[in-house]
C-alpha cells in the first residue's frame, strides 16, 4: 500500500512518526508538500501534479493540514477525493473543524456539552454578549487561532468591552466563551482515531497566571484515565465533525464534561510522548481496516 502525508515538512514529528508506522507495518510512505501540489480540475481525468510532474497514485491519504492553509489545503483534498483516493480526514470535515463557530454549533445541535458561548458583529451589543456568559472573567478567542494563539482572558467588563471593541473594530471574527474557572488551566485531550479513543492526556497551563494548556505553550502533560462519558463525548464529537482522527479538547466543569475544541490535524509529540502509546501506529491500522473494507 501507498500511503502519502500532506505536510508542509517532513521533518515534523508527526509526519515522521506517521512515515515509521505505515513502513513498520510494510507500506511505502511519502511525505508531500501540500502548497507545492496544483491541480487540473477537468471533467474526466482530474489530476494532481507535484513539482513539475504528475503526482504518484497513492492508495490513501493522510492530511496534515494546518490552520494557515486550510482553504488551499482543502482544496488539494478535495482534488483526491474527486479522484478516489481514500482520505483519512476528508475536506468537510477538515474545514467544519477550522471554524471554531460552526463546530460549536454543529455540536450544540446534538445536545453535546460546551461552554456558553457567544458571537456579534456589532459593537453595540457588547454589553449584553458579556451578560450572556456569565460576565467576567471570560474568554475571547479569534475562529481560526490554533495552538493557543488568538485566545485571550479577560478579568473585567471594561478590559472586555475593550478588547472585543477592537476586534471587532478590525473586522476579525471572535467569539465570547464562559471561563471555565475550576479546570485551574488543565483540560484533558482524546486521540481518535476511527471511533475510538486510542489515547489521552491532561495538560496542564505551565503557571498560575497562564490559563492556556496547550504543549506549544509551555504546559505540561501526563496520562490520564478518563470516564466513560468522557470517552463517549470525545467519539461523537468526532463522529458529528465528521473525522476520522481527531484530537477532543475536553473540559472537567462542575456541570459534567464539555467540549473546548475539536481538532483535525492533532499533533502526535505530545500524546506519544506522555502516554507511550503507538498513535500512529494505530492511524496506519485505521487505513489498513479501512481500505480492506472497501476491496
Amino acid at each position: 500500500m501507498k500511503i502519502a502525508i500532506f505536510s508542509r515538512k517532513g521533518s515534523l514529528y508527526s509526519s515522521q512518526r506517521l512515515v515509521e508506522a505505515a513502513r513498520a507495518r510494510g507500506h511505502d510512505a511519502d511525505v508531500i508538500d501540500t502548497l507545492r501540489c496544483y491541480m487540473n480540475i477537468t471533467t474526466t481525468t482530474p489530476t494532481i501534479h507535484y513539482k513539475g510532474k504528475e503526482l504518484d497514485h497513492y492508495d490513501a491519504v493522510i492530511p496534515r493540514i494546518g490552520a494557515s492553509i486550510t482553504f488551499y489545503g482543502a482544496a488539494v483534498i478535495r482534488q483526491l477525493e474527486t479522484m478516489g483516493v481514500f482520505c483519512v480526514n476528508d475536506s468537510i470535515a477538515i474545514t467544519r473543524s477550522r471554524d471554531k463557530l460552526r463546530c460549536l454549533q454543529m455540536l450544540s445541535k446534538k445536545g453535546i456539552g460546551l461552554p456558553i458561548t457567544g458571537f456579534a458583529h456589532s459593537v453595540d451589543e457588547i454589553q449584553d454578549l458579556i451578560r450572556m456568559v456569565g460576565g467576567p472573567p471570560l474568554i475571547i478567542k479569534l475562529l481560526e487561532g490554533t495552538q493557543g494563539i488568538g485566545v485571550i482572558l479577560v478579568e473585567t467588563s471594561k478590559a472586555a468591552r475593550s478588547v472585543l471593541e477592537a476586534f471587532l473594530g478590525l473586522k476579525v471574527n471572535i467569539m465570547v466563551q464562559e471561563y471555565i474557572q475550576e479546570t485551574n488551566g488543565a483540560d484533558i485531550r482524546c486521540f481518535v482515531v476511527g471511533g475510538k479513543v486510542v489515547a489521552a492526556m491532561k495538560r496542564q497551563a505551565k503557571a498560575p497566571e497562564e490559563f492556556r494548556s496547550n504543549l506549544h505553550r509551555g504546559g505540561t502533560a501526563e496520562p490520564i484515565e478518563i470516564t466513560d462519558e468522557e470517552r463517549k463525548m470525545a467519539i461523537q464529537a468526532a463522529r458529528i465533525i465528521g473525522l476520522n482522527i481527531a484530537g477532543v479538547d475536553i473540559l472537567r466543569s462542575d456541570r459534567g464534561p464539555l467540549i473546548m475544541e475539536v481538532n483535525s490535524s492533532p499533533g502526535l509529540e505530545g500524546i506519544e510522548k506522555t502516554t507511550g502509546i503507538d498513535v500512529a501506529g494505530a492511524v496506519i491500522e485505521y487505513i489498513e481496516k479501512s481500505l480492506s473494507k472497501k476491496s
